[in-house]
């Protein structure tokens, strides 16, 4: 089994992880429904390749029947997320793969984006998909193997 290089980087900073834990604190009361910010976390860390995340989509879920969870990789294709679901997919996955794109996040995905979410929520969503690529970051530099306690 693969073994993490060190610890997490937060863990080895407290004072970071007070930091992130106080931005997702700050999200999670801006009125994103909860369901939705898992179905972001997912599909970015998906993404990602961040095993560890990826795992904690599922394992932190009581109940293990939503199908969204695990038709979240073909989102476009299948029929269980809203139109609000959607829009926020693309934003994940724009603002995540942002580095691909010579012009950032495409008008139309914000255009969608900004039809559904009213600026609060739209702040707190980009900020949550920000850090969930920061959590995909330390976790993959570390190679954080999902299946064992962050050390």
């Amino acid at each position: 089994m693969m073994q993490a290089r060190m610890k997490n980087p937060a863990l080895v900073l407290p004072e970071a992880l007070q930091a992130l834990t106080a931005l997702w604190q700050a999200v999670e009361k801006a009125g994103v429904p909860s369901a939705t910010i898992d179905l972001v976390n997912l599909r970015t860390s998906q993404i990602n390749g961040c095993s560890v995340c990826v795992e904690a989509a599922f394992t932190m879920k009581k109940e293990m029947t939503d199908p969204r969870l695990y038709a979240v990789t073909a989102w476009r294709d299948m029929p269980h997320f809203s139109e609000a679901e959607r829009a926020a997919l693309a934003l994940a996955e724009a603002v995540t793969r942002i580095g691909e794109r010579g012009d950032g996040v495409p008008d139309d995905v914000w255009a969608e984006a900004a039809r559904h979410y009213e600026e609060k929520a739209l702040a707190a969503l980009i900020l949550q998909i920000a850090l969930e690529n920061v959590w995909n970051r330390l976790n993959t530099a570390v190679r954080q193997p999902a299946g064992t306690p962050w050390s």
